[in-house]
């Protein structure tokens, strides 16, 4: 029996008990296999899946040998953000319609997971974002982002105005919307519903994409992943920044968004045979008769 990974944590969808039968079925699988399973905390909680060791997530970053996500994409983007620095492989197993990252059904988890286990497997490194807001000369707030950064308007239906500089070098003005920072993970997202590219996954870029600019020659551009991307905002009544639509800082006229690549890299694993172009003819109904 390969032992690969030898310690398996299993993280849960934020208070949904629902994937206790799922999450109860793989456990009893795993063990089978004589592999050592973790239990995230909240997710044993809210499923009731008690049987087996608890663990918080720095716990499992630092036993773990492979985490396997049960929930859709925005769980395993926040699960991505918990565990990158630790470097564990991820799979996700989406309990409904298959999604961008999580790209195993769970009708076929068992079977994927034996696959996986003996390791017939594609290894994928994805970058996040690391973003650092600064006012005033100070650094006031610091996240990362695993699709995207959004400066975005607030409440207030008013445009922002904001200036964008690549290394240092002024690019332009804009008023608008906001600006979306995404990495080729994110740009399937809410990059591309503002009419932004897709990126390959293993494109070492990242793309701007303008929100509703006033002036349309302002287009969605591509500049390197090792790039500093900076962003000072001019004028706001009421402005923040998302990182991956999940978390937010507010910000004040004057102060720098400031955006670099991560050094750490998260693992996704896909079953063999994955291709990122049939997920996107299922996800984006390519082909469809019209």
């Amino acid at each position: 029996m390969s032992q690969l990974f030898k310690t398996i944590a299993l993280i849960g969808k934020y208070n949904s008990p629902e994937i206790g039968d799922s999450l109860l079925r793989l456990a009893k699988f795993l063990v089978e296999q004589e592999h050592t399973v973790l239990v995230e905390r909240q997710t044993a909680e809210s499923t009731g899946v008690t049987d087996y060791p608890l663990a918080d997530l720095e716990q499992i970053g630092e036993q773990a040998d492979l985490a396997v996500v049960l929930g859709g994409d925005g769980t395993m983007l926040n699960i991505a953000r918990s565990l990158y620095t630790f470097g564990v492989p991820l799979v996700g197993i989406n309990q409904g319609r298959l999604g961008f990252l999580t790209d195993v059904s769970v009708d076929t988890m068992l079977e994927t997971m034996a696959e996986i286990l003996a390791g017939d497997y594609l290894s994928e490194a994805r970058f996040l974002l690391n973003v650092t807001i600064r006012r005033q000369g100070e650094n006031v707030h610091e996240a990362c982002a695993f699709n995207d950064a959004v400066v975005s308007k607030g409440a207030t239906a008013r445009l922002i105005e904001l200036e964008v500089f690549v290394d240092g070098q002024f690019v332009y003005s804009q008023r608008s919307d906001g600006m979306i920072i995404s990495t080729p993970t994110g740009s399937t997202a809410y990059a591309l519903s503002s009419g932004g590219p897709i990126l390959h996954p293993t494109l070492e870029a990242v793309v701007l994409v303008p929100i509703c600019p006033h002036t349309l020659s302002n287009r969605p551009i591509a500049v390197n992943s090792e790039s500093t991307i900076e962003l000072l905002l001019l004028h706001a009544d009421d402005a923040r920044v998302h990182f991956d639509g999940q978390r937010h800082f507010d910000l004040q006229e004057n102060d720098w968004v400031i955006v670099r690549r991560s050094k750490q890299m998260v693992r996704l694993l896909h079953p063999f045979g994955h291709s990122y172009y049939d997920m996107l003819r299922q996800k984006l109904h390519w082909g469809e008769k019209l």
